[in-house]
């Protein structure tokens, strides 16, 4: 048996970024659904949150899954769990563009931290000036 300890930190954004989870108890229902049907896939979510048009999630890789086909069933399967259930006004659909970065065992609990504290966070900064911040956090080419 392998032993493989990947993490990676996952962000994806609601379709044209549109506040669709705009309630707190939304967001924690989704979450919690988020993180429990990935664990019937076999996809070990550590955190998720986020806030009314994003999702972060800590995810760590097992031997046969990359990262791919994990957003894929991730963002597939709760947006339609979500129209299924009815649970915005309008269809709901995610962005298709996602950012995916790697995660130092040292920096684990960092990552958790910022994750577990969205709410906090988007008080002062926005999902737009998030996104910038990672795109040159982690130099990304546009």
């Amino acid at each position: 048996m392998p032993f493989i300890k990947i993490y990676i930190h996952l962000v994806f954004s609601t379709s044209e970024r549109i506040p669709f989870l705009n309630t707190l108890d939304l967001r924690v229902k989704i979450w919690k659904h988020i993180k429990e049907n990935a664990s019937t896939k076999g996809i070990f979510i550590d955190m998720v949150n986020g806030y009314s048009d994003h999702c972060h999630c800590l995810i760590s890789l097992g031997s046969d899954q990359n990262i791919e086909k994990i957003v894929q069933l991730i963002k597939g399967e709760s947006s339609h769990w979500i129209n299924k259930n009815q649970l915005t006004r309008e269809r709901f659909s995610w962005q298709d563009e996602y950012f995916a970065v790697s995660v130092s065992e040292s920096k684990v609990e960092l990552v958790r931290n910022y994750i577990k504290n969205q709410e906090k966070h988007h008080q002062h900064k926005n999902f737009a000036e998030e996104f910038h911040e990672f795109i040159e956090k982690y130099n990304f080419k546009m």
